[in-house]
């Protein structure tokens, strides 16, 4: 084909090389996906202990820098979801699309990983308990204060996914 001969009528209208612009919403991370999640950890947490002693000797032992590394995202992924609240909500500074898109995806990621991870170390605390191991009160109380920091990557992760909703004013710009 040469550059003389279009292969369409030059005019104005809709050009069927580009495909259209998505009109769909995202809908927030449902209840029961965090909940499944949830769940799904739970089970797997709690199995984590018998499989390993069954398999290969003794159960893993959750150490410090875990705990304190989930603390660190938790509170990495807090300052996120504030500092765009703040920019879109407060300030109404809008977003580039790109980064609105990033930011929710990683408030939705963080959310449903974080629950995930919360229930598996909650389900794996639970398989310590009425046992008489040697580091089992160690084990139960580091799981714990993972799970809650697994819980503070969920709310943190939801609240950066509300933080980047727009009004419905600002979604017909």
């Amino acid at each position: 084909m040469t550059r003389d001969s279009p292969e369409r009528a030059p005019g104005p209208g809709p050009d069927p090389d580009r495909p259209e612009e998505p009109t769909g919403h995202l809908r927030p991370t449902s209840p029961a996906a965090i909940t499944g999640f949830a769940v799904v950890g739970l089970v797997g947490g709690w199995l984590i202990r018998p499989l390993f002693e069954s398999w290969w000797g003794p159960a893993p032992v959750v150490s410090w820098p875990q705990v304190v590394l989930l603390v660190l995202v938790a509170l990495v992924v807090g300052y996120v979801a504030w500092a765009t609240h703040r920019s879109v909500q407060v300030r109404q500074v809008r977003l580039e699309p790109h980064r609105a898109v990033n930011r929710l995806v990683l408030g939705r990621a963080c959310a449903l990983v974080g629950a995930l991870l919360a229930g598996g170390y909650l389900g794996y605390a639970v398989s310590w308990l009425g046992l008489s191991a040697e580091l089992a009160g160690e084990r139960i109380l580091r799981s714990c204060l993972s799970a809650a920091a697994g819980v503070a990557i969920c709310v943190g992760g939801l609240l950066l996914e509300r933080a980047c909703r727009v009004k419905k004013d600002d979604a017909d710009l």
